[in-house]
């Protein structure tokens, strides 16, 4: 089975897991204060060094690759590329709600019948999302979507969802169909574990020089309103 290091850093959590044999034997992770540029690096070091381990050791790197913080994904792709290139190692990119729908399979243990929605936060009032079923299988495309009292209204008539993610929270007094269940799941590399080794078995790696994160949304800059002079 293979090492793996799996990053994680599209929400205001920075997080870093080892992997070896499908079990998680290292974590580091924080939330709070942002500084994903500076914590990726520490947790890394000190994640190879309580497993006597280099970065040499490892079969591979895997990485968000969002949507989520346009700065946190940006940090974490620059994070793993710079690891690949120096140790020559392959790099695997994992989908940011991908990774919470196998957070929620594990941590739920939804019946067959359930929908698991991700949401991660996007400002205001607008998530990254998706629809999963209860296996973590995709069913309908990324987008973000603006949320209002009529957003789901459709699915949630017919469907049990579970909302989950850094978006899910806002979404709590505006989403309130009976059908509707909120659950505290937060990002984490440890959701990345098991995508990351399918992906290994079957060689699914990106380039690392070409490489770009899912966005989804460009990148906009704010103005500030205050006089500096």
């Amino acid at each position: 089975m293979p090492k793996i290091l799996s990053i994680e850093s599209g929400t205001s959590i920075c997080s870093v897991a080892l992997s070896y044999n499908r079990q998680i034997i290292a974590l580091r992770e924080s939330d709070g204060e942002i500084a994903h540029a500076a914590k990726l690096s520490v947790f890394t070091d000190e994640i190879l060094t309580c497993q006597n381990l280099d970065v040499s050791d490892l079969d591979a790197i895997a990485v968000s690759e969002g949507p989520g913080s346009y700065t946190g994904i940006r940090i974490g792709v620059s994070t793993a590329k710079g690891l690949c290139f120096g140790a020559d190692k392959p790099l695997i990119a994992v989908g940011s709600l991908q990774s919470l729908a196998k957070l929620a399979v594990e941590t739920v243990k939804p019946s067959p019948e359930m929908l698991l929605c991700p949401m991660i936060d996007a400002r205001r009032m607008e998530v990254y999302t998706a629809l999963f079923d209860s296996n973590a299988n995709m069913i309908n495309r990324i987008s973000a979507q603006i949320i209002d009292e009529n957003t789901f209204a459709e699915l949630l008539k017919t469907n049990r969802i579970i909302f989950f993610g850094s978006g899910a929270e806002k979404c709590k007094p505006i989403i309130n169909s009976p059908n509707a269940i909120f659950a505290d799941i937060k990002a984490s590399a440890k959701g990345m574990t098991d995508i990351a080794i399918e992906k290994f078995a079957s060689s699914d790696f990106v380039d690392i020089a070409c490489f770009e994160p899912f966005y989804l949304k460009d990148f906009v800059a704010t103005t500030s309103k205050k006089k500096i002079f």
